[in-house]
């Protein structure tokens, strides 16, 4: 019987690689990354789309992009083209985005798999450390979250501890929007990356940084 494949959504960020990370530990083979050009606002994600080729390189995964200027339905057909088996995503809370990934899976005539779906955002933040995932923080909220948490980098429970002790009432995965991340170090990749900061940048939701990964 052949492998099962699926198409994971990809940012950089923590939730979507340990989405991809638990599927492909069940036996699915993901052999493609999608990255949305969003038209709903500033992504620090897409404006950093040159750390994103680093991290598919190092996964070995073919890096897709889709404009969402094109609409939903197109992008189901764009999905559908893919000979896959699986829509894949790391949303853990919100209704909405999941609502939105089955949909979009029935268009396209594939399954939505959300692993992390429901999950305590504090024990998985934790079990995302533990499985050895590295990552730091590419965008803060403006409202929520103050510049200085720009770069700042989960390495351990501990850094998630002193973090969560700082801001009691920020979800421990950033599940509400909170801040951005970029991963450095995951059982996925060859290599393991340092953050590089290359400006702090500010918009109307966000303050953000570009950078670019370097190899360690």
């Amino acid at each position: 019987m052949p492998h099962e494949k699926g198409v994971a959504f990809f940012s950089g960020g923590k939730d979507g690689l340990y989405a991809v990370h638990l599927a492909e530990r069940k036996g699915i083979k993901v052999p493609y990354l999608l990255t949305l050009k969003t038209t709903i606002g500033l992504s620090p994600h897409w404006e950093n789309f040159g750390a994103l080729k680093t991290l598919s390189k190092s996964m070995g995964k073919k890096l897709l992009t889709f404009d969402m200027a094109r609409g939903s339905e197109a992008l189901g057909e764009f999905i559908s083209s893919l000979d896959v088996d699986y829509l894949i995503a790391g949303d853990v809370l919100l209704e909405d985005h999941l609502k939105w990934l089955e949909r979009l899976a029935e268009e396209a005539g594939v399954k939505p798999l959300e692993p992390l779906w429901g999950r305590d955002t504090r024990e998985l933040a934790e079990e995302i450390l533990k499985a050895g995932f590295e990552y730091a923080i590419i965008a803060v909220n403006r409202e929520r979250l103050s510049r200085e948490w720009l770069g700042y980098t989960f390495r351990s429970v501990e850094d998630l501890e002193l973090f969560l002790e700082r801001n009691p009432n920020v979800d421990p995965v950033g599940e509400f929007a909170e801040f951005h991340t970029v991963v450095l170090a995951s059982p996925i990749f060859k290599e393991r990356f340092a953050l590089k900061v290359l400006s702090v940048e500010e918009s109307e939701r966000y303050y953000w940084v570009r950078f670019r990964l370097v190899r360690e």
